[in-house]
């Protein structure tokens, strides 16, 4: 082994019935480099950082950490190396408070107890050096996703990591948190620290990593220090074809008002007040904000999964009264949640039933499936967003983090519903679909439909909307229209600056 590796991977290759995840795959690390995993979903790479974390094992291969040779790992092992894992679906105690989840099994003080005053007292040193305000007594449960991927962050800086594994760490971030992380990551390298990043975000990807490894059908393809290559020649093996890496255009052409939100308020983990807005047919309007802004919370309330505590719903101009998520459904509206595993999809139940959950009484004849026009409707979305799995039967828990993203989006695209929601509808999505969902939303936009987009990705949300509305701590602080669009006016209204 060369002294310069951290780890190696000698023939790795894992099989799951009906895929196999990963095969022969060799691969070096370098010591105090951070290096990129990029593929498509389904690539193989989320399987690769479970071997080598220790939560699976493979078949075949070893696993060579700083000269010393493994036929696999265990979890317990890997803490004892000094590798430490952040995943892109987070594994958190939700009763627990945020201090708590980073120091769980962590001793401290004296005896058979621990020093819980020295938890809270580290937890808040840990995210004041990633400049994030975070309650390090509040519970788990009562944060957004965005701050959940903060604590796992958080998590693995409290250890005394010799390799950290991310696993699309920035995909809830705000650009302000993506910064901060990545003064992180800088200074981790500095002190020798080996960084493994996985991201489909081409731009984290120039900025941050050394070197870059393209995986693809379980297999790496090919290895590129980063400075040498370019997004194309990645995008290209990534998916052995040329794709266009931009957001295409369409002719804008606005209906009448179909969903109007007057004055509306709510509770939620962020308290939203006085939010007031209009939707119109083909229309996409981008809600755009900070981490803790409000929108998801918007979304929620729309959707009838908060209870409004003020404020009326309007649709096609009638106040309408959305109790509920069936409500919302019956009456048009879908949405696609930001947390996926918990709201978006049921994990047990096969890709065929997931996507046709929406319409079952449509797909009904008589208190009967009509198993012919499900298959069809299914496999029409399935094929549409390229979703990599052996058959219709497949259980989405076994889908790759990407897949399972585009069961949810294909659920809300077979219903044909007429107002949208996207909550981060390209959260840990490749670069071939997203360009396939972008085309998707510009097509539904261009058919009719009234699409809310939710994004952290500031070029996605520029690039797909007609018209946006700010939030800042729960309030809008400004419309911005198409041909007025900046980052620079976004961030501003975002940060409260009027």
């Amino acid at each position: 082994m060369n002294n310069n590796n951290a780890l190696s991977i000698r023939g790795l290759s894992k099989a799951y019935p009906g895929v196999q995840a990963l095969q022969a795959v060799d691969m070096d690390i370098r010591e105090g480099e951070v290096h990129a995993l990029m593929g498509e979903n389904g690539a193989g790479k989320s399987t690769l950082i479970k071997i080598i974390s220790g939560a699976e094992r493979s078949d075949e291969g070893t696993i060579e950490i700083f000269g010393k040779v493994y036929t696999h790992m265990e979890p317990a092992l890997a803490k004892e190396l000094g590798i430490a894992t952040i995943y892109q679906e987070y594994i958190v105690f939700p009763d627990l408070t945020v201090a708590e989840n980073i120091f769980m099994g962590e001793k401290t003080g004296s005896g058979p107890f621990v020093d819980r005053r020295e938890w809270i007292h580290k937890a808040r040193s840990i995210f004041e050096s990633i400049n994030v305000k975070l309650d390090v007594e509040k519970r788990v449960s009562e944060l957004t996703p965005a701050y959940v991927q903060l604590v796992e962050i958080a998590r693995a800086l409290a250890k005394q990591v010799k390799i950290i594994i991310m696993d699309e760490p920035t995909a809830p971030l705000s650009n302000a948190e993506v910064d901060s992380l990545f003064e992180t990551i800088r200074n981790l390298k500095q002190r020798g620290v080996t960084i493994i990043y996985i991201s489909h975000r081409m731009s984290e990807i120039f900025e941050i990593s050394d070197r870059i490894t393209v995986m693809r059908d379980g297999c790496k393809v090919a290895d590129f220090d980063t400075d040498k290559t370019n997004r194309q020649e990645l995008i290209y093996h990534m998916v052995n074809r040329k794709i266009e890496d931009n957001i295409p255009r369409r002719k804008v052409c606005l209906g009448k008002v179909v969903l109007e939100a007057k004055h509306l308020c709510g509770n939620g983990n962020i308290k939203v007040e006085d939010i007031s807005f209009q939707l119109r047919a083909g229309e996409i309007l981008g809600l755009g904000g900070l981490v803790g802004a409000g929108r998801t919370e918007v979304s929620r309330l729309l959707f009838g999964a908060d209870k409004l505590t003020g404020g009326e719903i309007r649709m096609d101009g009638k106040p309408v009264h959305i109790t509920s998520p069936k409500k919302a459904n019956a009456l048009g509206i879908g949405l696609i949640p930001e947390d996926r595993k918990q709201h978006g999809a049921i994990l047990e139940m096969p890709i065929r039933h997931n996507i046709s959950l929406p319409i079952i009484k449509k797909l009904s004849k008589s208190s009967f499936m009509d198993f012919k026009a499900e298959k069809e409707n299914v496999q029409k979305q399935f094929d549409a967003l390229r979703i990599k799995a052996p058959s219709l039967n497949q259980l989405v828990k076994n889908l790759s983090g990407g897949n399972q993203q585009k069961v949810v989006v294909a659920k809300w695209l077979a219903s044909k519903c007429r107002v949208l929601i996207l909550d981060e509808p390209t959260r840990g999505v490749d670069v071939g679909a997203k360009q396939e969902l972008y085309k998707l939303i510009n097509t539904m936009a261009g058919q009719g439909m009234a699409i809310l987009l939710i994004s952290t990705e500031m070029e996605e949300l520029l690039g797909l909307s007609d018209r946006l509305m700010i939030l800042c701590e729960g309030k809008v602080t400004g419309f911005i229209e198409r041909e007025e669009f900046t980052q620079q006016r976004v961030l501003a209204l975002a940060s409260g600056i009027m």
